[in-house]
């Protein structure tokens, strides 16, 4: 109790959440899949606050579970069942502190929607290209946090590529002041390059200087029909080869994984006239004004589609039809979480091997599970898919989750097999932790471990997660 009665006196009392009710929502992972406990929820208002929070808990050697937005899919915000740790959640540090149009870039506070960072941006003429379906509700200390991917990879990057400079709270309490807006900074170790990914084990991120750009002027959306993955990934070379770092997105999408948004999300409806067993979404963009951009989609589509390679597809005419093909893509997960239960995995291998991995890897787990639904979808464009797999229709869901081990192994070998990693852009959190090992060398897991250590030797930040 005197920790609590500090913290209280720290944040005060309304925003130190002790009673079950009060702590709950922040207890359970997005999924569901994980549910915690903890001493206290401490809500602090700014980086002073979380500084003395995180004094307060070291000198009591309490854990402490940093948590933004809670929208993470592998349960590295949700505390761990012994109730041992305090709960910090930054989503009161929503301060916008500077917007530099002249250098593009901004400061966000680690409380900030990502959405509001995107409207801060385009206020000053600017893009903030970090784009997720969750960008209503995460927030940016847990996207940087977690190194989070989203749809335009493919031309900017992911969040460690639009991030300049950090403000962090260290596991002692000490600030490391570090928001710097340098394209340029070569005086030793890039520090922030270690919080970024590091899903709060090594201290908490509270501010960031982060990087905009010009804002695209001309943006073409097409949804396209496509006989294989193999033909998607030739129509990518073929588009990058015509057009550049013009193309902004380009997702791949199963028909499994569309008919569950039809089945699932009210309003939607198939582009095309007929199914296909897969389709392409993909997004070109151009800061330069004109029809440029759909004349050479249009050319590229109609010789590919004289090749067979494409067999149908619809260009976006208006912004509310492009948000309309999004909305298809950006609700395959709610309607996969409608649909009951799955055992999900977020995977990269090289773009060259995604045919043979997903030949590999759907023979092998239609082999021994007969009639499982693949739902397959993801960012094709930077190697990254989401390689889902729900029940078959009338099987029991403690059964089918009883096989998660067995099927997380046939598909994590695989991706192995193509050089990958069996995780993209989700971390790695509860629920990859003990994978870990197998698919990482010993070298890297002892050189992760030694920079633990170095941060944090009392093992008070996230215990439990990643490592």
């Amino acid at each position: 109790m005197p920790l609590i009665d500090t913290l209280r006196s720290i944040v005060g009392a309304p925003h130190c959440l002790t009673s079950d009710t009060d702590m709950a929502p922040y207890l359970t992972d997005w999924r569901g899949r994980y549910i915690g406990r903890a001493r206290a929820v401490v809500l602090p208002a700014d980086t002073a606050e979380v500084a003395a929070v995180m004094q307060a808990c070291a000198g009591a050697g309490c854990p402490v579970v940093p948590q933004g937005g809670n929208t993470g899919l592998c349960g590295g915000a949700t505390p761990l069942a012994d109730g041992a740790a305090v709960v910090l959640n930054l989503s009161r540090l929503r301060r916008i502190r500077s917007v530099d149009a002249a250098n593009n870039a901004l400061c966000a506070e680690a409380g900030v929607p990502l959405a509001v960072v995107q409207a801060a941006a385009l206020e000053v003429d600017r893009l903030f290209p970090l784009a997720l379906a969750s960008e209503g509700s995460c927030e940016v200390g847990g996207v940087i946090s977690t190194n989070a991917g989203g749809v335009q990879v493919l031309r900017y990057g992911n969040t460690r590529e639009l991030v300049l400079g950090l403000e962090v709270v260290l596991p002692d309490g000490q600030v490391w002041d570090g928001l710097r807006a340098l394209r340029k900074d070569n005086t030793g170790y890039d520090l922030k390059q270690l919080f970024i990914g590091a899903e709060g084990t090594l201290g908490i991120v509270t501010a960031a200087t982060l990087k905009v750009f010009a804002r695209p002027r001309a943006v073409v959306t097409a949804w396209l029909a496509v006989a294989s993955p193999a033909a998607a990934v030739e129509l990518l070379g073929r588009l990058r080869a015509a057009v550049g770092d013009r193309v902004t997105a380009f997702e791949l999408i199963s028909r499994p994984s569309l008919e569950l948004v039809f089945r699932h999300i009210p309003g939607t409806r198939d582009p095309l006239a007929g199914p296909s067993p897969w389709y392409v979404l993909l997004e070109l963009s151009d800061t330069v004004i004109g029809d440029t951009l759909a004349g050479l989609l249009e050319a590229e589509l109609a010789a590919t589609i004289a090749e067979g390679r494409v067999t149908d597809g619809a260009i976006a005419t208006s912004e509310s039809q492009a948000q309309a093909l999004w909305q298809l893509r950006e609700n395959i997960s709610e309607a996969q979480k409608r649909d009951g239960v799955s055992i999900k995995h977020d995977i990269s291998v090289p773009v060259s091997a995604i045919p043979g991995f997903l030949e590999a890897a759907d023979a092998a787990l239609s082999a021994a599970y007969p009639g499982l639904r693949i739902v397959c979808f993801g960012h094709l464009g930077d190697g990254n898919l989401h390689y889902n797999l729900s029940r078959p229709l009338g099987g029991q869901n403690d059964a089918f989750i009883a096989c998660t081990e067995e099927v997380n192994r046939i598909v994590y070998d695989r991706v192995a097999e193509q050089g990958g990693s069996i995780s993209a852009e989700h971390g790695i959190g509860q629920l990859k932790r003990e994978l870990l090992p197998d698919y990482k060398s010993a070298v890297e897991i002892d050189l992760m471990r030694r920079i633990k250590q170095a941060f944090d030797p009392r093992g008070l930040m996230n215990p439990g997660k990643v490592l």
